[in-house]
């Protein structure tokens, strides 16, 4: 198998992650649609090769209405991210919880708008980024690394989904859900793993998770 060929959604794709990514995976033969809320903040992806798609990750509409236009999907990944935190235990602030939410509100409205398509491919993939904090959360991380920690559980829960619907169909497992963890994301570490996710069967990868430093 290769990535020559397949189409890849990454849903929140404006950060220098998300263009990296739309960069190496054009350049590689895939299709990308690259997802974001800002037409302007898009255009760097476009110009790297990616179709662009002003659209929301966070909504399960938003995402369920991309899923029904684009029919067929081999891989999803969620980038939507970002850090707040600091100030030990006490400083972990509900502003600062509810501005990381976001992450996990992308991880679950893309997994579901896109579930029956990743199923259906010879090939699905379904990987998400999360953060080593989730192995060893801190005080003044302890916002950041409950979200996370919620992210990896539903990605996880994704994988069981997978299992199961191939299980129960008597096929051979086809879709894979992953983690990567980093300690502090590089484009660099991201790229070549998400073009390897071919390189190995999904039962390989479905329900791992994969340092990236």
């Amino acid at each position: 198998m290769s990535v020559t060929d397949r189409t890849i959604v990454l849903a929140g794709a404006t950060s220098a992650s998300g263009l990296a990514l739309a960069r190496a995976l054009a350049n590689a033969g895939a299709r990308v649609i690259a997802t974001g809320r800002s037409a302007d903040r898009l255009a760097p992806l476009r110009e790297a090769g990616a179709e662009v798609e002003t659209s929301d990750a966070t909504s399960l509409e938003s995402m369920t209405a991309l899923s029904t236009r684009l029919g067929a999907v081999d891989a999803v990944i969620p980038l939507v991210g970002g850090w707040r935190g600091g100030g030990g235990l006490a400083g972990q602030s509900d502003d600062d919880f509810r501005a990381l939410l976001p992450a996990l509100d992308a991880v679950r409205a893309t997994s579901r708008a896109f579930d029956a398509a990743l199923r259906t491919s010879d090939a699905g993939r379904f990987a998400i980024v999360s953060s080593t904090a989730v192995g060893r959360p801190l005080a003044g991380g302890a916002n950041y690394a409950a979200v996370k920690a919620a992210s990896e559980a539903w990605a996880r829960a994704v994988a069981q989904g997978f299992a199961k619907a191939a299980r129960d169909a008597g096929e051979p497992l086809r879709a894979a859900s992953l983690v990567f963890r980093a300690k502090a994301l590089d484009p660099d570490a991201l790229v070549p793993r998400v073009l390897s996710l071919w390189d190995a069967d999904a039962a390989d990868l479905n329900d791992q998770i994969l340092p990236l430093d």
